[in-house]
């Protein structure tokens, strides 16, 4: 049966939740296989607006085992504040389950976070201050705490111990902060160990069961394919890999058994935190994106930087995430705009590229080579076909497809989940 894959194209925001609660009512399990709490996804559902962070979208679909899977980042005190706010607004979290190899992110991980950016000053990378890059620190040099390690309190303490050991030095010594007592943290994490146990399992066989016993697995992959740590826009990125090759990791499923990689990519771009960003609107349309569009971010509130659609970066995406479909968001928030830039190619000191160039320094450098579309003032958000859209609205659409490297198989025109024109089942 099918293991289904979501992927963001761009550099996140793109509506993976959308998709992901979309989907969600014909799926029986849904892993998230990346990422913390610092990369949130925003569902409508019946008008009521619902902001996820740390759970995944589809625990909101009333049939779907959400699954936190191995390559995440949990924060207990967040998770459990995000179940509980859901839960007071009638939501149900019982079917949550929790990967034993998941990773914590301790407190000491997220007052490393803010005082390290604020130590890099100009050359910060725009974290979220939430502790997961020291916590993917941790984890590739061994020194990590997982949650399985709540419930053996002998390993707990020892490991924060091995942990703490150099981070004190640099706490003291560096950053001029008090160092943190070893026994603060392990009463710390004791204190979630009753009610964390219920929703444990072993991730990799729970999903692999499933799949076995021919249910259907979606993974709805965090953060998007430009912020990931190998081939993102590299030091602008998270800490992961938020690749399709990522969420085969980060859930313990076989790439042998995904059956479908779908693209989430935004009808323009947006970005939050540093880093390049060639079709970067610096003027009032930037503004009219970032209010029409609503482009706050989910965890922070930080206004989005908003530019038009890179069909060269939908094409990279394309190619390293291998896409099967793209599911184009937000088509309606360009309505109203005259004529629609799209970024076919780049010019780096006076040479055209049509794919991604290379380096760093060569992308930073990169100016957008535009081509330019008949935009429309219909109002779309209640399209059900390709042929419900206006004239200048579908070939905006499929001339991105044929310039982005995969089928066009949904278009979001509107928050709601009912606001999508579906092409092609992204399931059968």
């Amino acid at each position: 049966m099918p293991a289904i894959m979501i992927v963001g194209a761009q550099w996140g925001d793109e509506g993976k939740g959308k998709a992901t609660d979309l989907l969600g009512g014909r799926v029986d399990v849904v892993v998230k296989p990346n990422g913390g709490n610092n990369a949130g996804h925003t569902v409508v559902v019946g008008g009521e607006k619902y902001e996820l962070k740390l759970l995944p979208a589809g625990i909101l679909s009333p049939n779907a085992t959400p699954v936190i899977g191995n390559g995440c980042v949990v924060n207990l005190e967040a998770l459990f504040e995000e179940i509980d706010g859901l839960e007071a607004r009638g939501g149900d979290a019982s079917r949550l389950k929790v990967s034993a190899n998941a990773h914590l992110v301790a407190p000491y991980h997220q007052v490393l976070d803010k005082v390290s950016e604020r130590f890099l000053g100009k050359r910060a990378i725009g974290t979220t201050g939430r502790g997961i890059g020291p916590a993917y620190q941790d984890k590739v040099a061994r020194l990590g705490l997982r949650v399985q390690d709540v419930f053996d309190e002998s390993i707990l303490r020892q490991k924060v111990e091995g942990s703490l050991r150099e981070k004190n030095q640099l706490l003291v010594k560096v950053y001029n902060r008090r160092s943190v007592e070893i026994e603060e943290i392990v009463q710390y994490f004791l204190g979630f160990a009753e009610r964390l146990r219920p929703l444990v399992v072993d991730s990799t066989y729970f999903i692999n069961t499933a799949l076995d016993e021919g249910k259907v697995v979606l993974m709805e992959g965090g953060q998007a394919t430009f912020l990931d740590v190998d081939h993102g826009t590299y030091p602008f990125v998270t800490s992961s890999n938020p690749t399709a090759g990522g969420a085969c990791v980060g859930s313990g499923v076989g790439p042998t058994r995904i059956t479908r990689t779908i693209g989430i990519i935004k009808a323009y771009t947006t970005r939050v935190g540093a880093g390049p960003f060639p079709t970067e609107l610096f003027d009032e349309m930037g503004i009219h994106l970032q209010k029409t569009g609503g482009e706050y971010g989910v965890n922070t509130g930080r206004p989005r930087r908003c530019g038009w659609y890179d069909a060269v970066m939908a094409r990279h995406a394309s190619r390293v995430n291998g896409f099967t479909d793209y599911f184009l968001t937000k088509l309606d928030v360009l309505t109203g705009i005259e004529q629609i830039p799209v970024c076919v190619a780049y010019d780096v000191d006076g040479e055209r590229h049509d794919e991604m160039p290379m380096t760093q320094t060569e992308f930073h450098h990169a100016k957008p080579i535009f081509e330019y579309f008949p935009g429309w003032t219909e109002d779309i958000s209640g399209a059900k076909t390709l042929e419900d859209l206006p004239e200048n609205a579908r070939n905006y659409v499929l001339a991105l497809e044929e310039r982005s490297g995969a089928r066009f198989s949904a278009i979001g025109v509107g928050p709601d989940r009912d606001q999508t024109i579906v092409v092609r089942d992204l399931i059968g």
